[in-house]
């Protein structure tokens, strides 16, 4: 299928790794131009030199307040338009609800909520022009509680009611906004916990994997190029009467209306 993307314009934040980068190599293979953000310049400038399209590496740290109209501003000085913003970088805190500080209730919200909100109010007026496209990953967890992820959960919870509201303005303003809640996706982060729960009870990786998936209600964990083909799809024309949808890519974990 033609997504009619090729030649278009797009910002993806947190794509240094994980579903960032696999949303990038996705975009790329649809022939859109890139504005690559996250902080680690190395790992950015070598997922630019392996894509095929023209990218624009912006190792920057989303957290301070200007660099979102910053990252806006070099993207339309190098390719004179915005079509597609992908909202994705951002990680928080688990633990304990009375263990965790103000400041890292302060850092869970200021990368992924402040960050991507200001990213969409700094690129709003040239997605406007464009008639383009604002995608957030957000996460399952702001759709059930979990007493160990009181920060993401309301985080996440946050991004949700904001893609909402961003997709009620855009009805105006001719700007598409949609969501997609990933729930468990085999990134670094994933991994981790997987190597942990495997050392802890001494099983071999795919066996942890396996039973952790089955813990989760789920058969299997996700591929991070399942979550990018989604942001594509939701992106594209194609999919032009998609607006204000939240989309839970999760195999099934959450069971909630």
């Amino acid at each position: 299928m033609d997504l009619k993307l090729s030649g278009k314009v797009a910002i993806v934040t947190g794509a240094s790794r994980g579903i960032g980068r696999a949303i990038a190599q996705t975009l790329s293979a649809e022939g859109m131009k890139l504005t690559l953000a996250a902080r680690s310049k190395d790992q950015l400038d070598e997922l630019a030199k392996s894509l095929k399209t023209d990218c624009l590496v912006q190792a920057v740290d989303l957290r301070a307040p200007e660099t979102a109209a910053a990252v806006v501003e070099a993207t339309i000085r190098t390719f004179g338009a915005i079509d597609l913003l992908v909202n994705n970088a951002g990680a928080t805190k688990r633990g304990d609800f009375f263990e965790l500080t103000d400041a890292d209730w302060e850092d869970g919200f200021a990368l992924k909520f402040f960050g991507g909100m200001r990213l969409s109010r700094a690129a709003w007026t040239s997605l406007a022009k464009s008639k383009g496209t604002i995608v957030n990953i957000i996460g399952v967890g702001g759709r059930t509680g979990n007493a160990d992820f009181t920060i993401g959960g309301s985080v996440n919870a946050a991004g949700r009611l904001l893609t909402k509201a961003l997709a009620d303005r855009g009805v105006k303003d001719g700007v598409r906004v949609n969501a997609i809640n990933p729930g468990f996706i085999k990134t670094e982060r994933l991994t981790v916990r997987v190597k942990s729960f495997a050392e802890e009870h001494k099983l071999p990786m795919a066996e942890a994997e396996s039973q952790l998936a089955t813990a989760t209600g789920v058969s299997r964990f996700g591929e991070p190029s399942e979550v990018a083909a989604a942001v594509a799809f939701l992106a594209s024309p194609v999919c032009g009467f998609c607006h204000g949808a939240l989309l839970d890519i999760d195999g099934g974990q959450t069971r909630t209306l």
